[in-house]
């Protein structure tokens, strides 16, 4: 029933209506809406710069299940949009709302104002801007809409007003409607068509070495019990892309490890050798398919995928299954016939073996300081089993993706989609979306820099997160491609490029009011990770770990 109320009240209304249950924002934005908040269930969560805020609705959402919603003033605009990239690239529902001067000031130098569709646009789905309190209704649908729909991305709400309270004093008739299925993502879970099932079931047929890839489509589909049951049916190898790395155990005996440039070379190695790819939910990026090399050229693919848009985007003549991942995985499942390839798995499991055989050395070593292998090996044996592990961008995602074992089925973990220093807002999210679970940041000192302040955020919500941070005093995975830059140069200063003053994260910690705690030996890891889960306050485990270490890249065919 339709009720006239302020643009302010019908906006705290209908986002509690769509179970939105905390905001992320930049003073100063919608203000009056923000008071009208009040009333509601929903939690305000005032940040320190709007790509922190961005990050936390990211982190948010992907745990949750539902829109994360970010707000900030119109001379925050450019850099709220700078943390939509994140978002979209990982595919999570962020709705980022931003004010702009009313239509009257626009192009006469108002004060602060810059043009805010062209920053948004390449950073999200849908950008609109509400010029009259008449929109809301249906523009706040609509974001919801188009967020969950389809490939979930951010979405921009561009309203008048500076701080957009041109329109929140204004009345309207309007009733709370909600659209239940955008509440959530997906939202639609369409079945797959039965003769692209029928096809994709006699390829597998065909195929003596199929290989499942697994990818954040599963995860998004909920679809983990679906791959498990895929591959069991038909005896084929699962691996995991990083995004995907919580659809299915380290000690599952079909599972064969992380895929493409961030992944282990015994998985390259395996899908190098399939003579069918079966991606679920991949959009067959070039980390995934390390730079399109894997697999072989003419490889037999099938694809499933809720976008049709992505389905043999990189590879012609996929067969594609155009479906919920989770409703297509079960489909296939029950459409295959089963197999025995006993061969097939021994030997994919004998590359793994050799793989763990030879980590093992790095993952015991005992060396002050350390080096990450040995604190991946040391954070899977005190992770609870209901952790979320949230990994920054680069080595973070390299090394925990591969040596930090998911061994319960509760336990989840995600990473950065390439922003460096988005792991720690993004945990701060996660922790406000699942507040009873540990939730344990995994950054270095470069990325963990980013967003300092944020530990004041997660202090005075009560967002308790753990943040470990890799402390190599630099921005070691550069060093690589800076030594091939320089050649044979003598007597540079090299150093102004990649290395940082020694840095006691912990004390920063402390300073405001956190716990912080200084690891050096591998050995007092277990007891500092004890200690900031019993403090029940933010915690900085700062480690200190082997001086500009660099990774050992996996393999990948020439």
């Amino acid at each position: 029933m339709s009720k006239k109320m302020t643009g302010a009240r019908y906006f705290a209304q209908l986002l509690e209506a769509y179970g939105v249950t905390h905001i992320f924002f930049m003073d100063a934005i919608l203000r009056r809406a923000l008071a009208e908040v009040e009333d509601t269930k929903i939690v305000r969560v005032l940040g320190h710069s709007e790509k922190g805020v961005g990050y936390m609705a990211d982190g948010y959402a992907r745990i949750s299940g539902r829109p994360g919603i970010c707000m900030a003033q119109s001379v925050g605009a450019a850099n709220l949009a700078a943390s939509m990239q994140d978002p979209y690239l990982g595919h999570s529902p962020v709705i980022a709302l931003t004010g702009r001067h009313i239509a009257a000031m626009q192009y006469r130098n108002s004060y602060q104002e810059v043009e805010h569709g062209p920053l948004f646009t390449p950073v999200t789905k849908f950008h609109a801007q509400m010029e009259v309190v008449e929109q809301m209704p249906h523009l706040i649908r609509q974001a919801f809409r188009e967020a969950t729909t389809a490939t979930p991305r951010p979405v921009h709400l561009d309203v008048a007003g500076f701080t957009g309270d041109a329109l929140t004093p204004l009345e309207l008739e309007a009733d709370i409607s909600v659209d239940d299925c955008h509440t959530r993502f997906p939202a639609f879970r369409p079945a797959p068509d039965t003769s692209a099932i029928e096809r994709a079931a006699k390829a597998i047929a065909q195929s003596k070495k199929p290989v499942v890839i697994a990818d954040r489509g599963v995860i998004i589909s909920g679809a983990k019990d679906a791959l498990k049951a895929l591959g069991e049916k038909i005896q084929a190898p699962i691996t995991a892309t990083l995004d995907a790395k919580s659809a299915i155990l380290e000690t599952d005996p079909l599972f064969r490890g992380m895929v493409g440039l961030y992944g282990r070379s015994c998985t390259n190695h395996i899908v190098d050798e399939a003579d069918l790819i079966i991606y679920a939910g991949s959009n067959t990026s070039d980390h995934t398919t390390a730079n399109w090399k894997l697999p072989k050229v003419g490889t037999p693919i099938i694809q499933i995928d809720l976008d049709p848009v992505e389905i043999g985007r990189n590879y012609p003549g996929t067969i594609g299954i155009q479906s919920d991942v989770k409703l297509g995985l079960e489909a296939l499942a029950n459409a295959a016939a089963a197999a025995k390839r006993d061969e097939w798995l021994k030997h994919t499991q004998s590359l793994v073996d050799a793989w763990k055989t030879e980590m093992q050395v790095e993952l015991t070593r005992s060396d002050v300081p350390m080096r990450p292998q040995r604190l991946c090996h040391e954070l899977t044996k005190v992770l609870p089993n209901d952790a979320i592990l949230v990994a920054d961008t680069g080595y973070s995602a390299l090394w925990t993706g591969n040596l930090v074992d998911m061994l319960h089925p509760k336990q989840t973990y995600m990473r950065a989609a390439g922003s460096l220093g988005w792991s720690f807002p993004a945990s701060i999210g996660a922790k406000a979306a699942a507040p009873n679970r540990t939730v344990v940041c995994f950054t270095g000192d470069g990325g963990f820099s980013y967003h300092l302040p944020e530990l004041e955020t997660a202090k005075r919500m009560g967002l308790n997160v753990i943040v470990i941070v890799n402390n190599n005093e630099c921005l070691s995975q550069g060093v690589k491609n800076l030594n091939i830059a320089y050649g044979d140069r003598a007597h540079t200063r090299k150093s102004e490029c990649y290395v940082y003053e020694k840095t006691d994260f912990a004390k920063i910690a402390q300073s405001f009011n956190c716990f912080g705690v200084t690891v050096e030996d591998p050995k007092d890891f277990k007891a500092a990770f004890d200690a900031a889960v019993a403090s029940n306050l933010p915690a900085v485990i700062d480690v200190k770990t082997e001086f500009a270490y660099q990774a050992q890249l996996a393999w990948v065919p020439v």
